[in-house]
């Protein structure tokens, strides 16, 4: 039977999947004014959440949960290296200047996307 907490990452995945969607799309356009250091706590927040949501996947011995487990380390090294960065921790490269929004965009859509699978998938 499916729980509040499934349907909250579903519905914070789909927030999130469109919120990288819509401006590749070129729809809500204001969106691509939101400043960069926006998007990365928008990005490590959801990869930790997507974390989070994975492990109880793998205690659900659903192999899907390995997977979300994999993206939601890279998103959230992502995420997290130019956050510290931005606090004085670690070296330049953490900064990941190489990242631009539409970068930002299409990590959106792919955590959307794993936490919309979450949804049915710590049910399994």
């Amino acid at each position: 039977m499916m729980q509040t907490r499934d349907w909250i990452s579903g519905i914070v995945g789909a927030v999130i999947f469109l919120l990288g969607l819509f401006p590749m799309l070129g729809k809500f356009t204001f969106l691509n004014e939101w400043p960069i250091p926006l998007l990365i706590w928008i990005v490590a927040g959801a990869g930790f959440y997507l974390a989070i949501n994975s492990i109880i996947e793998i205690t659900n011995s659903n192999i899907i949960g390995w997977w979300s487990f994999g993206v939601a380390i890279a998103v959230l090294v992502i995420g997290l290296f130019p956050l510290l960065h931005s606090f004085g921790i670690g070296p330049s490269w953490f900064e990941f200047n190489w990242l631009n929004r539409a970068a930002y965009n299409i990590i959106f859509i792919i955590e959307g996307f794993f936490l919309m699978i979450a949804t049915f998938a710590m049910e399994l």
